[in-house]
């Protein structure tokens, strides 16, 4: 029997939400706070042309000297939010990890001359399972983890997606997790003004056609409308230049927006 060849699958950005919000009653804020980003994280498998084969995601909570990727068989969760309730450190996210493809991972980056290392003991933080909980709820799919350079340097980043490309045509998912607006200090004041100028001109930099005219508007971020204020520390963004450097030549488009306690919040899809 012959097995079908997989889909090539897009690559996305998500905002994963504040802590495990998802999870529990929310009290900085009206109780639905957080309802349109649940909803929309609960269907995004219909974003995709199939069920990945595996998942390989990259998130704002976990940062290395050099590139880490995580390389377990059965990586545990690490309760990396403070502060909340305690049923909320008791949420189980069960997904296998898959140690063949972090070495595949580490080989295709070996191959730009970018260095990885396989992690054997690390986790998936928050920024994985809280919103994975809602998006692949079976626990079913392998996943693995890729930390971001601590440097934060946009263009790298994005030549670490452009590295990791040719995984999408193997069902493999890429996943940047993060957040399109992200700056605690504000928190509780009205940014809608600011969140909405970075937005629009993050939006149109996603949307740009040309991939080298995009990669060069995304590196240029923080001279952006606003961009700074909206990243006083770029952690939550650099999963974006993953994603975007992942991409290829498929455009990308923003695929969901919400108004969360002024802060405009986004999505992006590159491909179908």
């Amino acid at each position: 029997m012959t097995l079908a060849t997989p889909k090539r699958q897009p690559s996305l950005f998500i905002p994963h939400g504040g802590g495990p919000c998802f999870f529990m009653d929310w009290k900085m804020g009206p109780k639905d706070t957080w309802d349109n980003l649940a909803a929309w994280l609960r269907n995004v498998r219909e974003l995709l042309p199939e069920p990945p084969k595996a998942i390989l995601v990259i998130s704002g909570h976990w940062e290395s000297p050099e590139l880490l990727i995580t390389g377990s068989a059965q990586p545990e969760l690490i309760y990396d939010y403070y502060g909340f309730p305690q049923h909320t450190y008791d949420l189980k996210y069960p997904a296998p990890g898959s140690p063949d493809l972090a070495k595949q991972v580490q080989s295709l980056l070996a191959d730009q001359q970018i260095p990885a290392q396989l992690d054997p003991e690390r986790g998936y933080d928050h920024g994985v399972f809280i919103p994975f909980l809602l998006m692949f709820p079976d626990a079913d799919i392998p996943v693995i983890q890729l930390s971001l350079r601590q440097d934060l340097d946009p263009a790298f980043h994005l030549k670490v997606g452009q590295a990791l490309e040719p995984l999408r045509d193997q069902g493999v998912l890429i996943v940047g997790s993060g957040m399109s607006f992200h700056n605690l200090r504000v928190f509780g004041r009205d940014v809608k003004a600011p969140s909405r100028a970075f937005d629009d001109w993050l939006s149109a930099a996603v949307a740009q056609a040309d991939p080298a005219e995009r990669a060069k508007q995304l590196q240029q971020w923080a001279d952006a409308p606003s961009g700074r204020f909206s990243h006083p520390r770029e952690e939550h963004l650099l999963p974006l230049m993953v994603a975007a450097g992942a991409a290829g030549p498929d455009q990308g488009e923003k695929v969901f927006e919400d108004d969360v306690l002024t802060m405009v919040l986004s999505a992006y899809r590159f491909g179908h």
